[in-house]
């Protein structure tokens, strides 16, 4: 997750540099696009973040002999942790690619 965070980062600092090679202003409806699809994104990783912590308390619940987590309960939190971590993988995979894509456009 912090791994997805930097590239993350390192994307809004290369935005940044091209904004500034063009002399364009820079706000933070650029970088969020608005607000829509920043939000959007800023909430699905929030969200991952959740789903991973739900997970590993409901894994500890567990081991600790807690009555109240069944083993299933933690199979399918981890389960649901685990395909929104794909998701998100699969998500920032795509927007690298749509970047270096218009990074590679001829203008």
């Amino acid at each position: 997750m912090q791994g997805l965070l930097n590239q993350m980062r390192e994307l809004t600092s290369e935005v940044s540099s091209a904004h500034s090679t063009f002399d364009l202003p820079l706000t933070d409806g650029d970088l969020l696009g608005g607000g829509s699809f920043g939000a959007a994104l800023k909430d699905s990783l929030e969200r991952i973040n959740t789903l991973q912590s739900e997970s590993a308390a409901k894994a500890r619940a567990f081991q600790t002999g807690d009555p109240d987590v069944a083993l299933h309960e933690v199979m399918i939190a981890g389960q649901k942790a685990s395909i929104g971590f794909e998701l998100g993988v699969q998500v920032r995979n795509r927007l690298l690619t749509a970047y270096k894509d218009i990074m590679n456009m001829q203008v």
